[in-house]
């Protein structure tokens, strides 16, 4: 049986991605985005397979490939598409796979479900990935009150930016989770200097389990 991590963030655009392509590259693992909302600059899977030099072999299709870059309730609504719980069925794979949300736990996938909906439905360990700039606290505590109070098993928080020491302990102290380690700002983002930052700042046996 393959060991699955689910990816959520705190909000959008903080390096969700990014620490995806790290992880799936670091574990060997394959990678799965369910939905997604905007194709005109790319997609998720794209960004992973560039950043991470994932094999495409182990980037999964994803169940749905919606045009506007928007919550997937509503980019789906535009195409006249309703995503129902049970279209979203987890791929096997042999190994490990990563699958990774759309922006935050609270996205609604429909009008009646929320990524943190399905991610209960699903009972796979989620890490969090939250900033370290203003406004991390709020946000990822109520992420994790969101996901605990849904029965979400939380494998631990990742954080992405510059150390910020006190809202990194306060986080953890305060949600009860374990702290997997801080992903830094890379100025030339390639394969290579993501490797070497998640190798420098992570401990791989964090995630063997």
């Amino acid at each position: 049986m393959s060991r699955q991590f689910v990816i959520t963030g705190t909000d959008t655009d903080i390096g969700k991605s990014v620490f995806a392509a790290a992880l799936t590259a670091a574990l060997g693992a394959s990678y799965w985005k369910p939905v997604q909302a905007g194709l005109a600059n790319g997609t998720d899977s794209e960004t992973i397979a560039r950043l991470g030099g994932i094999d495409p072999a182990r980037i999964l299709p994803e169940r749905y490939r919606l045009k506007i870059p928007a919550s997937p309730h509503f980019s789906a609504a535009q195409e006249g598409i309703v995503i129902g719980l049970n279209d979203l069925v987890i791929p096997q794979v042999d190994g490990v796979l990563i699958i990774e949300g759309a922006g935050g736990a609270l996205v609604p996938v429909n009008p009646d479900l929320l990524f943190a909906d399905l991610f209960a439905h699903w009972a796979l360990p989620v890490i969090i990935v939250a900033s370290t700039s203003l406004g991390t606290i709020n946000h990822s505590l109520l992420t994790i009150e969101a996901l605990r109070s849904r029965g979400v098993p939380i494998h631990g928080i990742a954080f992405i930016g510059d150390e910020n020491v006190d809202s990194e302990q306060t986080i953890c102290r305060i949600g009860a989770v374990p702290h997997l380690g801080r992903l830094p700002i890379i100025d030339e983002l390639t394969p290579a200097s993501l490797r070497d930052a998640f190798a420098a700042h992570f401990d791989i046996g964090d995630f063997a389990s």
